[in-house]
């Protein structure tokens, strides 16, 4: 192979790489990349998640939304509002709760060893207040993702805005790899572990789900979607859910 040749290639494969690292669209649903927005960049994000389940009289479903809007304050640093969480249940639209996210980035999946960040969440809504923390991992293999997420949530539940009366903690972990088939459409799959614990003492069950993904690709926009089954059989927890994410960036 000719110098100019092998020069033009290494050019071409770095790019690529580097497209892949740092692109604002998602590739999973319920796993977080370690990469954030440039500084500058705004994305507005819209989530749907349907959840069914079997109940007592039969077939329970439940669809849930989140309205998003990020942006790259620096190259590192990336915030977030939530801008309304909500669900529908029963026939019946209920407000949930309104968010503020943090995701710090300290390094870089390529280059690094592993890419690593921080994030942290804060939820506040008519009967419930969140704290969420989570450490958020990721390796790239030229097309291929790889994501761990582990994470810690405390809640705190009332009938009324600052009157609450019950708390509880969650311990949750996820995993999701992908592949970038093409530059439009990527391929693979995710991975949720949660245990909860009512009053931070007594553990509940814990749930696993699994699932596929696919994330499609079009100049500014994106859509991601997942479906995961649940694996553990706990009754009180849907036994199917499917989330789909509809992402625009500027």
């Amino acid at each position: 192979m000719k110098l100019h040749q092998t020069v033009c290639a290494i050019v071409l494969g770095s790019h690529l790489i580097c497209e892949v690292a740092t692109a604002g669209d998602r590739r999973f649903s319920y796993v977080y990349e370690s990469t954030t927005a440039a500084k500058g960049e705004v994305e507005v994000e819209n989530w749907a998640t349907w959840k069914t389940r079997r109940d007592g009289s039969g077939r329970a479903n439940e669809f849930d939304f989140r309205h998003e809007l990020e942006y790259g304050v620096t190259d590192r640093l990336q915030a977030a509002i939530y801008v309304a969480d909500w669900k529908v249940s029963d026939g019946q639209a209920v407000y949930k709760d309104t968010a503020a996210e943090l995701i710090y980035n300290m390094t870089n999946p390529v280059t690094d060893l592993v890419g690593s960040a921080i994030y942290g969440e804060v939820k506040l809504g008519d009967q419930q207040f969140k704290l969420e923390g989570k450490i958020l991992l990721q390796k790239n293999f030229g097309p291929i993702v790889m994501a761990y997420n582990a994470g810690i949530e405390a809640e705190w539940e009332g009938e009324r805005f600052g009157d609450y009366e019950e708390r509880s903690g969650e311990f949750m972990q996820s995993f999701g790899v992908s592949y970038q088939v093409s530059p439009h459409f990527l391929l693979g799959g995710e991975f949720l572990h949660e245990v909860g614990f009512d009053e931070w003492q007594e553990a509940g069950d814990p749930v696993i789900y699994a699932g596929p993904n696919a994330s499609f690709r079009f100049d500014r926009f994106f859509v991601t979607t997942t479906a995961m089954v649940q694996a553990t059989g706990v009754t009180d927890e849907p036994d199917f859910q499917l989330r789909t994410i509809f992402g625009m960036h500027f």
